[in-house]
């Protein structure tokens, strides 16, 4: 019991650590200095706790090694905890009551099946999906960022606009996990609506269905586990309904 409030704290302390002193690090192409004090709670805190709430513009405020080390890093231990907590209540479910395993532990090891959410399922995924981004546009380097001419040189000239440069970094691997675990977080401020993460149509498609692939698979792992597939096609149906309706609604 004690255990996991004391790996969620050296977890948010050094998270916090490393976006207060990021700007002495390696891996800050675009040399981004130290977050505020209270931003860097504010982060934190976010990120441990799976909220992925972002005040600030990524491309702007991050050095690439906090993205990759801390921000990433988090959307997967965050989703991996969503694992681990929905399969404990699947087991309980599927308990036959006053009953357990023999062995006193009714509900599993969380360190278990935490490790078996990132390292079987979201890592794997995750990895397959960013080269599938890359390979459609998605930016994906260590750079700090590439000079690019204005599609119209005299307006940008009028406007007394000298440059423009396009913000790179490790892109395509933080926007698959962000979204197979259905994180917030993302790398620009605008997350999956900025075209540096979704160029296409098709890279669209592909990242509303990374959203749903996970919670509708845990819904089969659902009927599996309790050994009733009818449930776990309900269920389904259920999701897919309400999906329908309110993705009509907002349209």
């Amino acid at each position: 019991p004690l255990m996991a409030p004391r790996g969620a704290d050296f977890v948010l302390l050094g998270l916090y650590a490393l976006l207060r002193l990021h700007g002495t690090l390696p891996f800050n192409r675009t040399d981004r200095g130290a977050v505020s004090p209270t931003g860097a709670v504010s982060i934190a805190v976010s990120f441990v706790t799976n909220t992925n709430w972002q005040w600030y513009s990524g491309e702007v405020a991050m050095s690439h090694l906090t993205q990759m080390l801390g921000l990433a890093v988090q959307n997967f231990v965050s989703a991996g905890v969503g694992f681990a907590v929905i399969i404990a209540i699947i087991r309980g479910i599927g308990r036959p009551e006053g009953r357990d395993r023999g062995d006193g532990r009714t509900l599993g090891n969380f360190w278990v099946d935490l490790t078996r959410s990132v390292v079987r399922i979201l890592l794997p995924m995750s990895f397959l999906f960013a080269l599938v981004l890359v390979s459609q546009g998605v930016v994906q380097n260590l750079d700090g960022g590439t000079p690019t001419e204005f599609v119209d040189p005299a307006a940008a000239e009028a406007a007394g606009v000298d440059g423009q440069t396009i913000p790179g970094g490790p892109v395509a691997s933080q926007v698959a996990i962000k979204q197979l675990g259905s994180n917030g977080g993302g790398f620009y401020n605008a997350n999956s609506a900025h075209p540096f993460e979704s160029p296409s149509g098709l890279t669209n498609l592909l990242e509303l269905w990374s959203v749903l692939v996970i919670p509708f698979a845990l819904v089969v792992s659902f009927g599996i586990l309790i050994d009733n597939r009818r449930q776990a096609r309900l269920l389904m149906a259920v999701m897919a309904s309400v999906l329908v309706v309110m993705s009509g609604w907002a349209i």
